[in-house]
């Protein structure tokens, strides 16, 4: 498996994923609107003999005035799942983010799972969110990034 930048000859095999994977469009239609928009700031595919197995993107979003990036979505396709895709992808993305100098990740899941790479929702404490507390996290790229910032989050437009 390889994870690599989204090129514009994915973007049909994405939509695919992301719409199998959450058993319905909305998601897929939200990284067709992101990337419309210029909100990505990195898009990556996990592939396989020239098959698209999943998928992860990131765009800007801000904390009151503070840059930070949303992780929204992350998606394999269901016959690829559980086979540590979604984690290859996160953590390659992390990396690739935390080497252009971002420093603060947000994002809103399934408790149980984004811990493992760093999320928390203690770190996100500070941070007024529309989601209820126990799926919304943050993590810090660069230790010490969320030391004094509060305030609401603010998303892409394409996230409604």
């Amino acid at each position: 498996m390889t994870i690599r930048p989204e090129a514009p000859a994915d973007r049909a095999a994405i939509h695919a994923v992301v719409e199998a994977a959450f058993e319905q469009p909305a998601e897929a239609d939200l990284v067709d609107r992101l990337r419309e928009d210029g909100a990505t700031l990195l898009s990556l595919v996990a592939e396989s003999d020239s098959e698209i197995l999943g998928h992860i993107l990131f765009s800007r979003m801000h904390v009151a005035e503070t840059p930070a990036v949303a992780l929204a979505p992350v998606a394999v396709s269901p016959a690829h799942q559980g086979q540590g895709i979604g984690t290859a992808l996160i953590r390659h993305g992390l990396e690739l983010l935390r080497d252009a100098g971002e420093r603060i990740v947000i994002v809103v899941g399934h408790a149980g799972y984004y811990p493992r790479f760093g999320f928390s929702t203690a770190s996100a404490a500070a941070i007024e969110s529309p989601f209820p507390r126990d799926v919304f996290m943050a993590m810090e790229l660069t230790p010490g990034a969320l030391d004094g910032v509060r305030g609401a989050v603010r998303y892409a437009e394409a996230f409604g």
